[in-house]
């Protein structure tokens, strides 16, 4: 990861980030590289950084901890109850120079002012926002949005605030947010297709895009190395288990090790994964070797006490990966942040593949997939999301034809989103 070249507007963002305290939230399309550019940062760094992420499979993904983990605070609602902190962790907060959150797009702006409220308490500076440090945001809030809650819940924030979303948090009422949005794309080169998904993204889908979508998806969809992209687990779970069961012979069961104080079922991945010779799958990390990345869709072709997979036509020898749980804390003796592994999930970097929930292929690139929405999509940005994995546009197959509502897009996010700056075109 160390050895990362960011393109010229990459290190635009790396730079205002690293010499400036400014609060930044940097966006972008899917495949303008917010991932790299996150990676580049947490190798990079001269400040005393923390990275944190609204769910434990995202953390993982990025190396960090949960939000609530790291804050120490409470699953719901927060508003004005009290936040109790230990010594340790106003330690902890008060080293902090900057606090970097992925996925911010599913942080609720209640959150985000309970992360202000405990930076403030920490660092004992109750009329700075987040206590002085810098906050700095990752995310796409036209592909995941934040959750509702209970009836409860939705009250509460249609009573407090604008809407749910990070950016109505009330901390941005007396400080502000750069918005920074990377805009070169770098999983799709097909100008054609670039303008659609992007139409799609902002909700500006004409009849002749739908068309050209439409017709391009209806073609038969291929019987062999085709990802479905499905909008619920059931019909994923379906899925597989009946390309499964088609294969001949009896499954092979590779059980994940667990290790340390791991909590939750939030596992990177299953912690049972059932295989079969024949077995359609997809990886779930990048090889340091890079003989395949996350996302790659391979064939089981032997399995003993390792498993072998063919890629591209070449078969690998794939060996159990470890996942680690990290946990921040603050060093005495060096003054500074330290991070620990508190926990380790070991198994294969594979997944049953013939299908993948829309969700669960976010960060993922597919030359194609077979885009499933059911009977309707029914998340803001879902369509995006899903049509967005794919490559090129000859890459895309459509169980069922788009209509008008499967294109959602929150009124808020495009209120938002208008104030956005283009990082200026400086790659040729």
């Amino acid at each position: 990861m160390s050895s990362i070249t960011l393109s010229a507007e990459q290190q635009a963002v790396f730079d205002a980030i690293e010499t400036t305290r400014d609060h930044i939230f940097v966006t972008g399309r899917a495949g303008t590289g917010k991932s790299t550019l996150l990676n580049h940062l947490a190798w990079n760094t001269s400040k005393q950084v923390v990275i944190c992420a609204p769910t434990g499979v995202a953390a993982l993904n990025v190396g960090g901890q949960t939000i609530h983990s790291l804050f120490r605070l409470p699953i719901g609602v927060i508003a004005d109850h009290e936040i109790e902190q230990s010594r340790e962790l106003r330690k902890l907060l008060a080293t902090i120079d900057t606090v970097v959150i992925d996925e911010v797009s599913m942080v609720n702006a209640d959150l985000l002012d309970a992360i202000d409220r405990s930076m403030r308490l920490a660092r004992q500076r109750p009329r700075e926002p987040f206590g002085g440090a810098q906050v700095v945001l990752f995310g796409d809030p036209y592909q995941l949005a934040p959750v509702p809650g209970d009836a409860d819940e939705r009250a509460y924030f249609e009573d407090q605030y604008r809407s749910m979303w990070f950016f109505d948090a009330k901390v941005w009422h007396n400080t502000d947010l750069l918005i920074y949005e990377l805009a070169t794309i770098h999983r799709q080169h097909e100008d054609e297709f670039k303008y659609m998904l992007n139409a799609v993204r902002h909700g500006r889908v004409t009849a002749e895009i739908a068309k050209r979508l439409n017709d391009t998806g209806a073609r038969p969809a291929p019987t062999d190395g085709a990802i479905t992209l499905a909008t619920t687990n059931v019909t994923v779970s379906r899925i597989n288990a009946t390309e499964l069961a088609k294969l001949p012979g009896r499954a092979l069961t590779a059980r994940a090790e667990v290790s340390g104080e791991f909590g939750g079922r939030a596992y990177p991945a299953d912690e049972a994964l059932e295989l079969k010779v024949g077995a359609q799958v997809m990886f779930l990390r990048n090889d340091s070797d890079q003989r395949w990345v996350n996302g790659s869709i391979g064939t089981v072709t032997k399995i003993d006490s390792t498993v072998w997979v063919e890629v591209d036509g070449e078969v690998h020898q794939v060996q159990p990966a470890v996942w680690e749980k990290y946990r921040y804390s603050y060093s005495p003796v060096t003054k500074s942040l330290k991070k620990d592994i508190v926990a380790e999930f070991t198994q294969f970097p594979l997944r049953l593949a013939w299908a993948v929930t829309i969700h669960k292929s976010q960060g993922k690139t597919y030359d194609r997939a077979i885009v499933d929405l059911g009977q309707r999509s029914f998340a803001p940005g879902q369509t995006y999301v899903a049509l967005s994995r794919i490559s090129e546009l000859e890459g895309l197959y459509l169980t069922r034809p788009l209509r008008p509502s499967d294109i959602i897009v929150d009124e808020n996010v495009l209120r938002f989103m208008e104030r956005a700056v283009a990082i200026p075109a400086i790659e040729a």
